[in-house]
């Protein structure tokens, strides 16, 4: 198994697992010294293209951007979210999960779902490739989205599933707005890291998009909490350009060529 997977696994009910999204370079260089995990998330749909739903994300832009994450991912373990459509079967999700890795160079692959995918979990593990489950809220298939275990059933079936991914051989699943105890219970269950997102604190990890997190979306989302305002910074810097040029004070010598 990776050394980083293992790495990551070893901190179950010892410390908490940092993971953050990344969709470039640049950003995947700063979040890399602070990360344990960085996610290359098919929620790249709206926070870049605003797709009304991340069914538009194609496995192309899916690899193009990881490729741009990968430069700046030298520490964290690197995961590429699957996206819609590219894992309908055992013969799709191999060819297509093979190519991930083999152009964009991660460590693993992220796939929704819980029973209906285990066959599928079971393929990619046997062919030497990781894979990170996703349960609660899945935004591929999802037309309610409101969080996950307020009845009896529903609770059943998404610790069920979450054991099945595990045994399917799963080293971590994202658990998205999942009620605080199931989130909880589930932890408690599996020998391997859970990470949440509006899933509470009982979680091994936590996991944010990072535009939400720095203040450059405009998210309002309950599980969001903005540690920085670059939007309100980079306002600042545009401004005090534009002025600098309309004022001819940039560019100045030092930022010229002269004979």
């Amino acid at each position: 198994m990776n050394t980083k997977i293992n790495k990551i696994l070893k901190k179950k009910n010892k410390s908490k697992v940092i993971c953050l999204t990344a969709y470039s370079k640049n950003v995947a260089s700063i979040i890399d010294k602070h990360c344990d995990l960085v996610l290359v998330g098919d929620s790249l749909g709206s926070v870049l293209y605003n797709f009304k739903s991340t069914t538009e994300v194609s496995l192309d832009i899916m690899i193009n951007h990881s490729k741009s994450v990968r430069l700046g991912v030298k520490k964290s373990l690197m995961v590429v979210d699957m996206p819609f459509n590219t894992y309908r079967n055992n013969k799709e999700a191999l060819k297509n999960a093979k190519l991930v890795m083999k152009k964009t160079k991660c460590d693993a692959v992220k796939l929704e779902g819980g029973k209906k995918i285990i066959s599928i979990v079971k393929t990619l593990v046997k062919n030497k490739i990781p894979v990170m489950g996703h349960l609660g809220i899945l935004p591929q298939t999802e037309k309610k989205f409101t969080y996950k275990g307020k009845i009896l059933t529903e609770r059943n079936r998404i610790l069920k599933d979450a054991k099945l991914l595990e045994e399917a051989g799963i080293f971590s699943v994202v658990l998205e707005c999942i009620e605080t105890k199931l989130a909880k219970k589930i932890t408690e269950h599996l020998n391997i890291i859970t990470v949440g997102i509006g899933s509470s604190a009982n979680c091994d990890g936590q996991v944010l998009v990072i535009d939400d997190l720095i203040g450059l979306s405009q998210s309002k989302l309950r599980f969001v909490k903005k540690y920085a305002n670059i939007n309100r910074s980079i306002n600042s810097a545009v401004k005090r350009y534009k002025s600098e040029v309309l004022k001819k004070k940039f560019p100045k010598a030092k930022h010229s060529f002269t004979n």
